[in-house]
């Protein structure tokens, strides 16, 4: 009795029922379930003069169980990063009305309260130069400063010009030159601004904080908060 006639009949069975039980394409995956199902049509359908050695079936189940780890794995990230995405803006909503020093951002002058500027001088100077700017970029005050060591220097206006009248309500900008080492260069001058508002624009986006004026600015380059 000779089987090899039913060999090619058994293999296009095979084929057949995996074509079936296979995913649409529309779908994209491949469920637990399903793999079972092809699993078993395999064995069942396999050929009888060279049937598939343990060890191949062993390695299909191993290489789907990665498969679902590694999804799970991906869908808990996606979870998690959703969530962390929730702690961040509760993180920064606490930073609503709450004052934060940023590079170059104007100050808001309002009734001739004192506003305050912060310059790095990591090597200190031999001399500096502040200006006190307007809106249209016009000098108001000038001040000439002695030598400084080096850290950091806190520079106070009182809102005044120089004639020693108060400025009109608005926005203004420093302006600090520094002399160091013989050298002569314009430094950024960090100012005070209020936090009116925190977004973001996806879950894995960095979290944007707009101050006075309405700019916004990473909350990774606020270098220092106060109350």
């Amino acid at each position: 009795m000779s089987i090899t006639t039913n060999l090619s009949s058994i293999t296009r069975a095979s084929d057949v029922a995996a074509a079936k039980l296979a995913p649409s394409k529309d779908t994209n995956s491949m469920g637990q379930q399903d793999f079972l199902k092809l699993f078993t049509t395999q064995l069942q359908n396999q050929n009888p003069l060279d049937p598939t050695k343990n060890e191949a079936f062993v390695a299909q189940l191993a290489q789907f169980s990665q498969l679902e780890a590694t999804t799970n794995m991906a869908t808990q990230l996606t979870s998690f990063v959703s969530s962390q995405s929730g702690d961040r803006m509760l993180t920064g909503a606490a930073l609503i009305g709450k004052k934060v020093a940023l590079d170059d951002v104007p100050v808001n002058m309002i009734g001739g309260q004192p506003v305050q500027g912060l310059i790095s001088l990591p090597n200190g100077a031999s001399g500096m130069k502040l200006e006190v700017l307007d809106k249209s970029g016009a000098v108001v005050r000038q001040q000439i400063i002695g030598a400084q060591p080096s850290g950091e220097v806190t520079l106070t206006w009182d809102g005044k010009d120089s004639a020693g009248n108060l400025v009109p309500d608005g926005a203004y900008s420093f302006k600090a030159t520094v002399t160091a080492a013989g050298a002569t260069n314009l430094v950024p001058v960090k100012t005070l601004s209020t936090v009116r508002s925190v977004s973001q624009t996806d879950a894995a986006s960095e979290l944007m904080v707009m101050v006075d004026g309405g700019r916004s600015v990473k909350l990774s380059s606020v270098q220092r908060i106060s109350g």
